[in-house]
């Protein structure tokens, strides 16, 4: 017997792109028209999907991830049709579904019931299919008691309940989920998680679009990150979860280091420079939870010291101190330095901190306790951690968790 063919992907996309024309000037009236003839003609070309190519497969649950302005949602529309794309091909295989700015087809001046009913029609249900829906609409979007108010009463979070209980009631094999639930409270929004874990079960093609990392590794089977309009890579949850934090973190700018966060007299030794690098050597800025971590000083003696104290501080950004080691805490001695000579002090660690922003101080004294300063340079270097949840604590200690039946 011969093996079953493969089945089709449910996406194809192929070198798609999408430009769009912002023009220099803008007219409100026609005197400004008549004044500027020739200024609305000029304009600047942003492209915000830049010959992307990707295949989804059928009942996969797969991630487009990116900074706001990324082209994310710009590529969703243009997966849905909202947007006709300049150039490139995609391919859809089933009933489309979008979660794209939902409720927008809503009258305001109509009540939620009639809204109901025109929604679920123009998504595809019949008036039949609609009407024998329309109990468990209501009932998901927990809005028994204002079925005969008109939608322009309800709030934003209201209206997108509705949306959302609407549109996941259509037959649809393929889903595009924008990042819509934003604005819907916590309770609503696990609700639709759970919904989704439901659709998945039911083998539904699902895009989702968005920025929350952890719904990323709990849903998708695969994800891509675009940056710019350009694809920078397609791979597993966690992988793109890793890649996405090192975007962001890793383009942020430290601030300038000022003197008045410096003391000591810095006559015998001076910190020249003090930095976080991985187990390469190579300078980091931002550091994914749980890798290995090294923390660096450089210090110039100006006068031969023997034994001097070296020491680093670590805080985050409540300024509370993490951690704090220094060589004095240690039977190995650290030896002599002439005047002229540098010395590289360097602390390796398993990095449990919390995401967020992290500084080092280092520091040097003289020989003894580590009381006496020489130098000492308050948030000398940088680095944000990032991970893909947040506990909460201070630091995210590797553990077992069991539980066993009494």
């Amino acid at each position: 017997m011969e093996a079953s063919a493969t089945p089709a992907p449910a996406i194809v996309v192929e070198h798609l792109e999408k430009t769009f024309r912002l023009p220099h000037r803008k007219y409100s009236t026609l005197k400004e028209r008549v004044l500027h003839p020739f200024s609305a003609s000029t304009y600047d070309e942003l492209r915000a999907v830049n010959d992307i190519s990707f295949e989804v497969a059928q009942g996969e649950f797969f991630g487009i991830v990116g900074r706001n302005g990324s082209g994310k949602s710009t590529l969703l529309k243009c997966l849905a049709g909202i947007y006709n794309s300049d150039a490139g091909h995609v391919s859809l295989e089933g009933r489309l579904s979008p979660f794209i700015e939902l409720g927008v087809g809503f009258n305001p001046d109509l009540t939620a019931r009639d809204n109901v009913m025109l929604n679920a029609i123009m998504l595809g249900l019949t008036r039949k299919q609609a009407r024998e829906r329309f109990d468990k609409i209501i009932e998901f979007a927990e809005l028994e008691e204002f079925i005969d108010l008109p939608l322009k009463n309800y709030s934003s979070g209201m209206t997108v309940r509705l949306a959302f209980a609407v549109t996941v009631e259509v037959d649809a094999e393929v889903l595009l989920i924008d990042e819509v639930l934003a604005v819907g409270d916590a309770a609503f929004q696990q609700k639709c998680f759970q919904q989704f874990e439901q659709l998945k079960r039911e083998g539904r093609t699902i895009v989702l679009v968005t920025h929350d990392m952890t719904a990323v590794q709990r849903f998708c089977d695969r994800a891509m990150l675009i940056d710019r309009g350009n694809l920078l890579t397609i791979g597993g949850p966690h992988e793109i979860a890793l890649a996405y934090n090192e975007l962001n973190f890793g383009r942020l700018v430290e601030g300038q280091h000022n003197e008045e966060g410096r003391y000591g007299d810095h006559a015998a030794a001076e910190i020249k420079d003090a930095w976080f690098q991985d187990d390469s050597g190579e300078r980091i800025k931002d550091l994914p939870l749980g890798a290995p971590c090294t923390m660096g000083m450089e210090v110039y003696f100006h006068q031969a010291i023997d034994e001097p104290v070296f020491g680093f501080h670590v805080r985050n950004e409540p300024r509370h101190t993490v951690f704090t080691t220094t060589t004095a805490w240690d039977p190995e001695p650290v030896g002599s330095f002439a005047a002229g000579e540098s010395a590289r002090v360097f602390v390796r660690f398993e990095n449990w901190f919390a995401p967020q922003r992290y500084t080092i101080s280092p520091s040097v004294s003289q020989p003894g306790t580590g009381d006496d300063l020489i130098d000492l340079r308050e948030d000398l270097a940088a680095v944000v951690v990032h991970g893909a949840r947040r506990t909460g604590g201070l630091v995210d200690v590797p553990h077992q968790l069991r539980v066993e039946r009494g």
